[in-house]
């Protein structure tokens, strides 16, 4: 019964996924899951919660979403889910997202698992690709040497803000390896912090960046 509400969520999810951008397509969907499932063997938790809390996660984000729908709860309400279970997976949720560094902290050992994997996907070479497929998206400048990164920001202001790429990953995606809640979450997030460290240092060599 599990599994057949997991691949009636991710028949209805995909469909929503597939008219996002490259940054939050079903593919990101797939790789966080991957990622889950890696942390996943490592640590004792509802395999239930976090698979459909991966698929889930990303269908009511702001940056998509229209001021009137509630995709994430239309699809729990035919999901025909438990109070508990469908609790226990809003409450992952809403812990994923980074908003600035303004996110809700992960408490349960599904939501560490969940913001782990999601973060994971945002670093390393697949981060990066990401970044800029966004920033394309959005029309933003891939750099701005002289753009001084902000330390500290409203959620709103992390979403509005027209900084370049670059910039991003100064105000987000270097932070994100010290934020790792699970062991393999960490181990995994070492080898991808370091490739975005180097391809900095590349392109800050091929552009006179004097950061």
């Amino acid at each position: 019964m599990d599994q057949e509400k997991i691949n009636q969520c991710q028949h209805e999810v995909k469909k929503i996924y597939e008219q996002f951008d490259a940054s939050h397509d079903w593919q990101h969907i797939e790789r966080v899951m991957k990622n889950a499932k890696m942390i996943l063997a490592q640590e004792n938790a509802d395999a239930f919660i976090v698979e459909l809390a991966v698929l889930l996660h990303d269908v009511s984000d702001p940056k998509y979403k229209k001021p009137d729908e509630d995709l994430e709860q239309d699809i729990l309400n035919r999901l025909k889910l438990t109070d508990k279970q469908r609790q226990e997976i809003q409450d992952v949720i809403a812990s994923v997202s980074f908003k600035g560094g303004n996110g809700k902290p992960a408490t349960s050992i599904e939501a560490k698992i969940v913001q782990d994997a999601d973060r994971l996907d945002a670093i390393g070479a697949i981060g990066i690709a990401r970044a800029f497929a966004y920033g394309g998206a959005k029309g933003r400048k891939l750099y701005d040497w002289n753009e001084k990164a902000r330390t500290e920001m409203t959620e709103q202001e992390y979403r509005e803000a027209q900084t370049s790429s670059v910039t991003h990953f100064y105000e987000k995606l270097l932070l994100l390896k010290d934020q790792m809640t699970t062991e393999t979450g960490k181990q995994m997030a070492e080898e991808r912090h370091e490739f975005m460290l180097s391809f900095l240092k590349q392109l800050q060599t091929e552009t006179d960046g004097n950061k």
